[in-house]
């Protein structure tokens, strides 16, 4: 009697696990291991102090990349949206409902920034679609436009990114024991290589 009783238990576990396990890989339920927020440092190649420190949201999930900054009025100096990639990759980044202009900074896997793009939003009746804007990167950090410059931040930069839950960091890549990478996804909203096999997502 307490066999099957243990068998139908263990049944039901496996069950809600399989469940629980699609709803996170379908986009339906946020990972538990993903982070909310972060820290992102830029730093030049012969500088010990930062020229910026950005205090980010993270989207780390394909609805989150998906939403981006598209859901934001604006964005204050020293803050931004980081973009979290499962592998370095061309990613295109497009201004889907974008209300505001962003720099839109691509981050290889070794922590160097590899482009940046001054990304303005649509205009009345224009398609943000249309206004596409491609790079290679694991990771793409959105910010105010104009705050690139303003920083003296630019290609070949070294960059350091702290994720709350996992404690993770490029370029001395220090990993907590979960895991930081999630789905493809983009902000501005990418579209993409980037989560869903080339389709757009926008940035911010």
């Amino acid at each position: 009697m307490v066999a099957p009783r243990v068998w139908k238990g263990l049944l039901a576990i496996a069950v809600v696990s399989i469940v629980l396990v699609g709803l996170v890989e379908f986009d339906v339920l946020a990972a538990p291991w993903t982070a909310d927020e972060g820290e992102v440092r830029v730093t030049g190649d012969e500088d010990d102090e930062p020229k910026a420190v950005v205090e980010v949201e993270v989207a780390d999930t394909a609805r989150e990349r998906y939403t981006g900054l598209s859901d934001h009025d604006s964005l204050e100096n020293g803050t931004g949206m980081l973009f979290v990639h499962d592998e370095e990759a061309e990613h295109t980044y497009v201004m889907r409902k974008m209300d505001f202009d962003i720099d839109i900074v691509f981050i290889d896997a070794d922590g160097e920034i590899t482009t940046i793009h001054h990304a303005r939003a649509p205009e009345e009746g224009e398609d943000g679609n249309d206004l596409r804007y491609p790079g290679r990167g694991k990771w793409v950090l959105e910010v105010p436009r104009g705050y690139a410059n303003e920083t003296g931040i630019e290609a070949g930069d070294e960059v350091e990114i702290d994720l709350d839950s996992n404690e993770m960091a490029i370029g001395t890549i220090v990993e907590g024991d979960a895991q930081a990478e999630a789905t493809t996804g983009d902000s501005a909203v990418a579209v993409d290589s980037r989560s869903i096999a080339a389709r757009p997502y926008f940035g911010s």
